[in-house]
């Protein structure tokens, strides 16, 4: 009977266009017949030194050399080459796919064998905490249809793109939508930048019961407050209720505001804590398959809450790594999740503590590493004085935009009601006197920025 594994040996030797396409993809370690195994690795070592795919004869001839195989071994693999023989009416499309099941399923066979050598104690190098990185390399397994982007033949193509509405969303705040062009795009890391106690997490709260207003699926990863925490703050925004009165709500009018929030919208909220600086891309990853696999549930948008106490799957603990990189390899690796799951991914991260103390703030004062701000598509800085406080409002300084000219709109400020976790659209009146806030001349350079302390009046806080 012929097996995907010599179905896949004989196509290697004899379809140049099958090999062409599959070979970067498949390891010898999927192949768990011994012999099987050599003739793959004889069969890669011969494409990577000639570029070309060997023959029978040829693998005979490379076979029959190795000093370390014995006589019996030698025979049998000779006897697999022999008999391998492509079949020129195999479609295709079929034995490539066919091909990439082969491979996933052998990945994902050999991640459990390894985490029960693991369980079992039978690794010396790694613990229990690597089982969830080797399965989720495993679930990823898959062969890239893509082999770039043709100027001249995909043309038309990328015509069609430039006339193509980029589906995106939205806030329910003016100036952040005119700063974007019309909301957040899939595949971008968005930051931001604000000190303690400014507004980072009432920002995304808000934005996360807007977006669950338009529909939209919400994943909000937490890794400084629980999981009620965060759902107290939704609804309180939700619900337009206070913080100090969603205690004293009674149950049948609690009742009565979430049955209206399940009649006004259609998407889901599903909020995960983690404890913090425990938790890195793989591990979101693999939250978002167990909720697709348990829930259905497909996130639009996903909330991180917040960056900079993410861990990073690169480095196994920050101890011997610089900030700089460290970070920088988080904010990495959370964007090529965004890229992955094709949806915009909303976080925050800290100001140093110099930035915390200034009345402006630039891209020099993002905690820990400027490796962040080189990484996001967005980034912009909430700002709060007394007098803001006093007057219910909160500043937004653009440092940061790939998707809009920053020196359109800058600064601007919005209303905020921190009871309710609100924050609101203000009238323009409101937003004369900010310097750049109506389209006027930015002298900043934004790559060396040099900024004004004085700008915003004494005492600011981001």
């Amino acid at each position: 009977m012929q097996t995907i594994e010599r179905t896949t040996l004989s196509e290697l030797v004899g379809n140049e266009q099958y090999a062409r396409k599959v070979l970067p993809f498949i390891r010898g370690e999927y192949f768990a017949d011994r012999t099987e195994r050599i003739v793959f690795e004889e069969i890669q070592k011969f494409v990577e030194k000639y570029n070309a795919l060997p023959t029978k004869s040829s693998l005979e001839i490379e076979i029959d050399s190795r000093r370390d195989l014995n006589e019996d071994d030698i025979r049998r693999v000779l006897t697999v080459v022999k008999e391998l023989e492509n079949d020129k009416d195999v479609n295709f499309d079929w034995l490539v796919e066919t091909t990439e099941k082969f491979c996933k399923d052998k990945a994902v066979y050999n991640a459990i064998v390894e985490g029960i050598q693991i369980i079992d104690g039978k690794d010396k190098e790694r613990g229990p905490d690597a089982i969830p990185s080797i399965l989720t390399d495993a679930l990823a397994v898959g062969f890239d249809n893509s082999v770039g982007h043709d100027y001249l033949l995909d043309a038309d193509a990328r015509f069609d793109y430039y006339h193509t509405i980029e589906e995106k969303i939205p806030f329910d705040l003016e100036f952040f939508n005119r700063i974007t062009k019309g909301g957040l795009p899939p595949k971008t890391l968005n930051i931001a930048l604000a000190g303690t106690g400014v507004g980072k997490s009432l920002f995304m709260c808000h934005m996360a019961a807007n977006c669950m207003n338009q529909g939209k699926n919400v994943l909000y990863i937490t890794l400084e407050m629980a999981e009620e925490r965060i759902a107290e703050r939704i609804d309180a925004n939700l619900m337009n209720v206070s913080m100090e009165d969603l205690h004293e709500l009674p149950k049948t009018m609690y009742d009565s505001k979430i049955e209206k929030i399940i009649r006004e919208t259609n998407g889901q909220l599903v909020i995960k804590e983690y404890p913090t600086a425990s938790a890195h891309s793989a591990h979101f990853r693999g939250l978002i398959k167990e909720l697709a696999i348990k829930k259905s549930f497909k996130p639009d948008i996903i909330f991180i809450d917040y960056l900079n106490i993410c861990a990073s799957s690169r480095f196994k603990g920050a101890a011997n790594v610089n900030s700089y990189m460290y970070i920088k390899s988080i904010a990495e690796e959370l964007r090529g999740l965004a890229v992955e799951t094709n949806v915009p991914i909303m976080s925050a991260t800290q100001t140093t503590r110099s930035g915390f103390s200034n009345s402006d703030v630039g891209l020099e004062d993002t905690s820990e590493s400027f490796g962040l701000p080189a990484t996001a598509d967005l980034m912009f800085a909430l700002i709060s004085n007394e007098e803001l406080e006093a007057a219910n409002q909160i500043a937004v300084k653009q440092l940061k935009n790939r998707y809009n000219d920053p020196t359109m709109n800058k600064r601007f400020v919005v209303g905020i009601d921190r009871a309710k976790m609100r924050l609101m659209d203000l009238d323009e009146s409101q937003q004369n006197g900010l310097a750049d806030s109506n389209q006027t001349e930015e002298k900043d350079d934004f790559e060396s920025p040099t900024f004004d302390k004085t700008e915003f009046g004494e005492g600011w806080q981001v």
